[in-house]
């Protein structure tokens, strides 16, 4: 009687398991069929400005203290940035003097700033991987804060992998293998990090601050599909604060893909970072694709971000903006907007298939015991 009991468990498990995993199959793909039809029907979309200049924060800061005390030392820099009502993120490796310095001269000229908070082990961003770093880091901010009487428009927090470790194992291919199967089956580590990033920011805006959160475009997929694979694999946290920004950088994307992913992405987005306007040829965007950029992704958000302030200087593009015609329209080519949305529709299905693999593999392998058994049977029945 036991044995028959502990076998319909068994049975009543694997039935609730096949059919969850049955309907997670016919929902994938009902949805990849829409997604495939939606993108071979693209046509080119027209996207009128908003009228107006978004709320602009410019990234800077990052390529050392002389290089900051030049770019923000030039009064005609500062000048621009009041004319374009703009704000600035503002890179802080370290919390010293100097740093204190440029931050209370950009609140004197009235300049919003975003505090960019890094870990020196990570560079400018955060993730899974160092929340005792983080903690220790926003810790002294606060105190360096307090002591110098400086004024923030928000905390960012910058959620990225950390590429660093992962470019390191990609020289040693087993290690890299073992770590993201290790981190493939650890769950526990991404609640963990949700909970202690969710709890940082729930102190940090308790004490007065706002927090925004910078999010790379493959968070969209992971929600899409209900999906912590990439959290474990990557090591990202799926964390808000008060506003998030998607960092949809065309300038890193195919030529081919264009502003389209803004335009794929950005009806979801509370705020769009655009870039890159510094970097090799071939990198950096140019006016047209820069401004592309900006007036689509400010016909989404009222807030937009830019990487970097550094290369709009370079280029001359902030006298650009001052007088740029908000109320212009971008065309993009169906081509561009069918590309951005089969690469968003992979990434979905990569993510889908990530976070089924293990139930995949088990019923090919109960399939396998199955036809095993059932050839074996035959070989042993009587003729």
């Amino acid at each position: 009687m036991r044995d028959l009991t502990i076998g319909m468990s068994h049975a009543r498990k694997a039935k609730t398991v096949g059919l969850r995993f049955g309907r997670a199959a016919a929902g994938f793909l009902l949805w990849t069929a829409s997604a495939a039809h939606a993108a071979g029907t693209a046509t080119e979309l027209r996207i009128q400005g908003p009228g107006q200049a978004p709320q602009l924060f410019f990234a800077c800061c990052d390529k050392g203290m002389a290089a900051a005390q030049k770019l923000l030392g030039d009064p005609a820099v500062i000048a621009q940035l009041k004319a374009l009502h703009a704000g600035l993120a503002v890179a802080l490796p370290s919390f010293d003097p100097q740093h204190a310095a440029l931050v209370r001269a950009l609140n004197a000229a009235g300049i919003p700033v975003i505090a960019g908070i890094q870990v020196p082990e990570d560079g400018p961003y955060v993730n899974a991987g160092d929340i005792p770093q983080t903690r220790a880091a926003v810790a002294a901010f606060e105190s360096w804060t307090a002591q110098n009487g400086l004024r923030w428009q928000a905390v960012g927090l910058d959620i990225e992998p950390n590429f660093a470790e992962l470019g390191r194992l990609r020289q040693h291919p087993w290690q890299l293998t073992r770590l993201l199967l290790s981190r493939y089956f650890d769950r526990g580590r991404v609640m963990r990090a949700r909970a202690a990033y969710a709890e940082l920011i729930r102190q940090l805006q308790q004490r007065g601050f706002e927090v925004q959160t910078d999010q790379l475009p493959l968070i969209v997929a992971e929600r899409t599909e209900h999906s912590t694979v990439l959290e474990r694999l990557l090591g990202i946290v799926d964390v808000r604060g008060n506003l998030e920004a998607l960092m949809l950088y065309t300038s890193y994307a195919p030529k081919d893909v264009g502003a389209g992913i803004i335009a794929a992405l950005g009806p979801g987005a509370q705020a769009i970072a655009v870039g890159s306007t510094e970097g090799p040829r071939g990198i950096a965007l140019d006016w047209n694709e820069f401004s592309r950029d900006v007036l689509v992704a400010a016909h989404f958000t009222r807030t937009v971000g830019v990487y970097n302030l550094e290369g709009c200087v370079q280029q001359g593009f902030l006298p650009r903006l001052e007088a740029m015609d908000w109320k212009q329209t971008v065309v993009i080519p169906a081509g561009e907007l069918e590309k951005a949305r089969r690469r968003e529709a992979l990434a979905c299905a990569l993510v889908w298939l990530g976070t089924w693999l293990p139930a995949i593999m088990a019923v090919f392998a109960l399939a396998g015991l199955l036809w095993w058994g059932r050839g074996r049977r035959a070989r042993h029945e009587p003729a």
